[in-house]
């Protein structure tokens, strides 16, 4: 199974009060950190971001496609991520920009679950996706590429939440137990949403 990344950045950041894909971390910025620690794991990588929304400098062959549905929400972006893929890749893992502490062991164990038996012999997973603690986190799960069709779908009968995708495709959930070897403390899974978030971040990261 060959994998791609799709990583959104077209988001309004209004509680943030600046764009996240800008924000300093260590000696990079957010958006060039995440598509930096995809690219050790999963390949082509492609940013999605709103039409006229500027993203800092990425490396070569990072492929920038514009969500002209603005402020639809990320299913819309998993939609562009999707049809950018298309014929490259059988499936891909969805991100956010703004997930500083991203690990790849952490994609790589979301992207495996895909290929894990379902308790239906004769289907697959289309789907895997973290849910802690009863909350999905879709912008840190995999999807097999012919997704397209459902995700359109839901989009056509005026669907936003990507929660509602997980109720109409197979989707393995994967809980605290499944990263244990990986990410015990479900870093990965941290977003910056506001000013006090990010600045515990950067003290964190020292």
């Amino acid at each position: 199974m060959t994998t791609g990344g799709i990583v959104l950045c077209g988001g309004r950041s209004s509680r943030m009060g600046r764009a996240k894909a800008w924000l300093p971390f260590g000696d990079e910025l957010l958006l060039p950190r995440v598509v930096r620690v995809l690219c050790t794991v999963v390949h082509p990588v492609v940013v999605v971001a709103a039409p006229d929304q500027e993203v800092p400098e990425l490396p070569a062959g990072i492929e920038v496609v514009r969500d002209a549905a603005v402020g639809h929400g990320p299913l819309r972006g998993l939609a562009a991520g999707l049809d950018a893929l298309a014929g490259k890749v059988d499936a891909a893992y969805l991100s956010a920009c703004d997930a500083p502490f991203l690990r790849a062991a952490f994609v790589k164990r979301v992207v495996d679950a895909l290929d894990e038996p379902t308790p239906e012999s004769d289907r697959r997973w289309v789907a895997a996706v973290p849910r802690i603690d009863g909350f999905f986190h879709p912008l840190a799960a995999a999807f097999r590429l012919p997704v397209r069709a459902d995700v359109a779908a839901l989009l056509d009968a005026g669907e936003r939440r990507m929660s509602a995708l997980f109720g109409v495709v197979p989707t393995r959930h994967l809980g605290p137990a499944d990263f244990a070897a990986v990410d015990p403390s479900l870093q990965s899974l941290r977003n910056l949403n506001a000013p006090a978030e990010y600045e515990a971040a950067l003290r964190e990261l020292g």
